[in-house]
């Protein structure tokens, strides 16, 4: 049952959210996989949480539809009293005093959390490889790793231990789990929701985002951290939608089952009455180009000091991609800021009479485990490769949808411009009818 199909359960009285969480905490204690998932559970937080909402749906004061379901935490997320240490040992027996804004938010609306999940260390992977803590299994091969920097999030989904996660996504961390477990992830716009309370990596790309069974479920995750009620998901269709294909970089060394998978979603948006176009967009490259300085400089200048104080506590190739922030100089880094924000604006101005621009959410397939640890090369380029799509957007400043195709592993991802989520919601769950 998706998180929605649970809510409605539970306002029908068929579901009992005590009873519900009680379902999900056993089955984390008892499923062989879920150390490498979970990093700690909240079972007396769970508990309390689950006694309120079954209180408010027996007196008819629900506070949404969500109210009473039960909920994973990605382990950046501040936590009142439990453990947050963002998969890293530099943090180990980290302890907030208070919740993160957004896990305030969306339990002030119900939501029950069940615990955090293990993550890359502090966030700076696409793989979902972390040999300090866990590296959780992926969905589709538990020798292949899933997807970071949200591993532990999609797992908890994919293996039903959790009816949906929250997660973060500087470069992907959302959506390349989500595509590698055959779920729904949505990043967020950047500066939509509040980072207050959450383990940063490079706070001018940070942003919070779903991972779920439907994009029904992302729109009431995202409405519940606003405060705010889900837009109207009903009457969508993709009659008339314009859909762009990126040909630019996104199709690139794209490999046999992902472009399997990308084409065939293709031939079924158009079968539902989408109108999909291709094409290219020049200043891309360039763009691309700037990640090495935007993303290691911020990332070096919020965690340099604290590296440098215990670097031997960091899995190498982390430890090296941050350390390579520490080489540029502050006025290549605003050069760079203000050379993006004109593509930007370029960008915006030659996708503006699109709906969404469509790309493969991953052009790998998700790596193996083992052979990442052992083979320097093969992280390296699967690493890069994992995040080189996702981070388009990333870059572009938009919102991304990413939805399952029939191959698995294998995601499609709708590109929308800044701040139009309800928008590209609307549009999502005409394409997840279209795509299922």
């Amino acid at each position: 049952m998706t998180a929605a199909d649970l809510g409605r359960a539970i306002g029908k009285g068929t579901v009992n959210p005590v009873e519900l969480t009680e379902f999900f905490l056993d089955k984390i204690a008892n499923h062989p996989l879920a150390p490498r998932i979970y990093a700690r559970t909240s079972a007396a937080r769970a508990r309390g949480e689950a006694m309120g909402a079954a209180s408010r749906a027996k007196t008819g004061q629900r506070k949404g539809l969500l109210d009473g379901v039960p909920l994973s935490w990605k382990d950046l997320f501040d936590t009142a009293g439990i453990e947050t240490e963002a998969g890293s040992a530099l943090l180990k027996g980290r302890v907030p005093g208070e919740d993160a804004a957004v896990l305030a938010a969306a339990t002030g609306e119900g939501l029950i959390c069940l615990g955090k999940t293990h993550m890359s260390e502090l966030a700076f992977s696409g793989l979902g490889l972390n040999p300090i803590t866990e590296t959780s299994p992926c969905i589709n091969n538990e020798k292949s790793v899933p997807g970071g920097s949200s591993s532990g999030a999609a797992a908890s989904v994919a293996y039903g231990l959790a009816p949906a996660a929250i997660g973060s996504d500087t470069g992907g961390s959302v959506r390349i789990p989500a595509a590698w477990n055959d779920l729904v992830g949505l990043k967020t716009t950047a500066g939509r929701l509040p980072l207050t309370g959450v383990v940063p990596l490079c706070e001018s790309f940070d942003t919070v985002g779903p991972l779920a069974h439907s994009v029904e479920d992302c729109a009431h995750l995202l409405a519940a951290m606003e405060n705010r009620r889900a837009p109207d998901l009903d009457g969508t269709s993709l009659s008339g939608a314009r859909l762009l294909v990126l040909e630019t970089v996104a199709l690139d060394d794209l490999r046999d089952r992902p472009a399997r998978g990308f084409d065939d979603a293709l031939h079924r948006l158009a079968r539902a009455g989408a109108q999909v176009q291709r094409g290219g967009f020049a200043d891309l490259p360039e763009a691309m180009a700037l990640t090495a300085i935007l993303f290691t400089a911020e990332a070096y200048g919020i965690w340099g000091a604290t590296i440098e104080k215990a670097p031997e506590k960091v899995f190498a190739p982390i430890l090296e991609r941050f350390r390579a922030g520490a080489s540029f100089q502050a006025a290549d880094y605003v050069a760079a800021w203000r050379r993006l924000r004109e593509i930007r604006a370029a960008w915006a101005q030659a996708m503006a009479g699109y709906d969404a621009v469509l790309l493969p959410t991953s052009p790998i397939l998700p790596p193996d485990a083992e052979r990442l640890m052992t083979d320097r090369d093969y992280y390296v380029s699967e690493n890069l490769l994992s995040l080189r799509n996702t981070r388009i957007g990333n870059l572009m400043g938009l919102c991304v949808l990413t939805l399952p195709t029939a191959e698995p592993s294998c995601g499609i991802s709708f590109m929308a411009a800044p701040m139009q989520e309800d928008r590209l919601l609307r549009l999502g769950i005409a394409a997840e009818r279209a795509l299922a």
